[in-house]
C-alpha cells in the first residue's frame, strides 16, 4: 500500500492533498542542508513537496504515473513511475541520499535496499502502521502492518536510531503506527577521531 489513489481514481483525484506527517516534520532538520531526499511510494508527493520547499534536491518514486504527474513543473523534483515491489530498483545502484522517506507504506524485502539507499551521514525517517491497526480501520491485511518492534529490528544493526515509538495516534485518524529517525553514521568521524565528542542528533527539532 502506499501514499497514492488507486489506479482507477480520476485525474482530479490525484491534486496534491494533505498535510506533511507530523513525523516528517519533526525529524526534518537532521537532513543535511541542500542533501538529496528520496521519497518512497510518494504518492502525490505531499513530502516530496515538502523538503524541495526547504531547498533539497527530492527524487519521489511511486507507480502511480497520474499521482507523480501532479508534481510536474515543481523545482528541484524529479519523479520516477516505477513498480518497486515486482520489478528492479529503478535507481542506479551507487545512488545514495540525504535522506530516505517513506510513510504508509510497506513491502519487507525493500528494506536493505532502503538502507544502501542512505549516503553517510543520511537520515532514516519511517512512518507506517502497526498491527492493532485493524481494529481502527484499514490497513487490516497483515502483510500492511508491522509487528512490534518490527521497524526497530530492520534497521537498528546497521543506523543510529535517534527515535522510535510504537503506538496509537488518535489524530489526525485513529491509527496504529510505529515510525523511526535513524541515522547512517559516517566511518571514522572527524568529530569521533579528532575531539572524541560524538555527533549530536538535535532532538529539540
Amino acid at each position: 500500500m502506499t501514499d497514492s489513489l488507486s489506479p482507477g481514481a480520476s485525474a482530479a483525484s490525484h491534486a496534491p492533498t494533505g498535510e506533511p506527517s507530523r513525523w516528517v516534520q519533526r525529524w526534518a532538520h537532521l537532513v543535511e542542508a541542500g542533501g538529496a531526499v528520496l521519497d518512497v511510494a510518494s504518492g502525490t508527493g505531499r513530502h516530496a513537496r515538502f523538503f524541495a520547499a526547504r531547498g533539497h534536491p527530492v527524487t519521489a518514486i511511486d507507480r502511480d504515473a497520474a499521482a507523480l504527474a501532479s508534481m510536474h513543473g515543481v523545482d528541484g523534483l524529479t519523479t520516477v513511475a516505477a513498480d518497486i515491489e515486482n520489478g528492479p530498483w529503478p535507481l542506479p545502484a551507487q545512488a545514495q541520499f540525504a535522506a530516505v522517506v517513506v510513510t504508509n507504506y510497506l513491502h519487507r524485502p525493500l528494506f536493505p535496499q532502503l538502507l544502501r539507499a542512505l549516503a553517510p551521514g543520511g537520515v532514516l525517517i519511517y512512518e507506517t502502521f502497526a498491527q492493532g491497526n485493524e481494529t481502527v480501520g484499514r490497513p487490516s491485511n497483515p502483510a500492511f502492518l508491522l509487528a512490534p518492534g518490527e521497524l526497530l529490528d530492520a534497521v537498528r544493526a546497521l543506523l543510529r536510531v535517534v527515535a522510535f515509538q510504537d503506538g496509537f495516534l488518535a489524530e489526525p485518524r485513529p491509527a496504529y503506527v510505529q515510525r523511526i529517525c535513524a541515522v547512517r553514521e559516517p566511518d571514522g568521524s572527524v568529530e569521533r577521531k579528532d575531539t572524541g565528542v560524538p555527533p549530536r542528533y538535535d532532538l529539540t527539532g
